[in-house]
């Protein structure tokens, strides 16, 4: 039996512990998220949008893959506009049917909870705006493995032939 890091992250926790594993990511970093929205961090001692964040780790040479749900809204769209690295260092599909929630470090630890990408969950909304969250943070390699295989799978489009939404698919992965 494996006795390596495996953390429950509560509600206060998610955002320290998220924003610390995304600032230590060197090579890898892929998002899964059912919703994606605007949200802002503060990394140091500004609030920034995530999106600046992301694109810092561009300039890192850090290979980031985004798979979401849905079409982000009007202000997201508008803040991904002022990052031009992003439109090619930051690979994204969009697949109606995620609803898993992952975010995978390096290949080496992973989130796994409910928390979308979103303001509300793990952005700088205020205490009283924030949604009730839970997951889990671990570095134990089966897990880390079954998360990076699951999320490949999608991003690879294994389900894309027998999909049943495929008419609310913008983002055909069919290979």
């Amino acid at each position: 039996m494996y006795c390596g890091l495996v953390k429950y992250i509560n509600n206060e926790e998610h955002y320290a512990l998220l924003m610390e594993q995304i600032d230590k990511v060197k090579h890898t970093l892929w998002i899964g998220t059912a919703d994606l929205k605007d949200l802002y961090v503060k990394p140091s001692s500004t609030v920034v949008p995530l999106l600046q964040l992301l694109e810092t780790k561009v300039k890192q040479k850090v290979a980031i893959r985004l798979i979401h749900a849905k079409e982000p809204g009007t202000n997201f769209r508008a803040d991904f506009d002022k990052y031009p690295l992003l439109w090619a260092g930051m690979e994204r599909v969009l697949c109606p049917r995620v609803h898993f929630k992952l975010l995978i470090f390096d290949m080496c630890s992973v989130y796994i909870g409910s928390a979308n990408m979103t303001g509300a969950a793990f952005g700088m909304k205020g205490e009283r705006n924030r949604n009730f969250e839970a997951g889990i943070f671990t570095e134990i390699p089966e897990v880390v493995t079954n998360a990076v295989k699951q999320f490949d799978e999608v991003w690879m489009g294994k389900y894309c032939k027998g999909c049943g939404r495929k008419r609310f698919c913008g983002d055909r992965i069919l290979i």
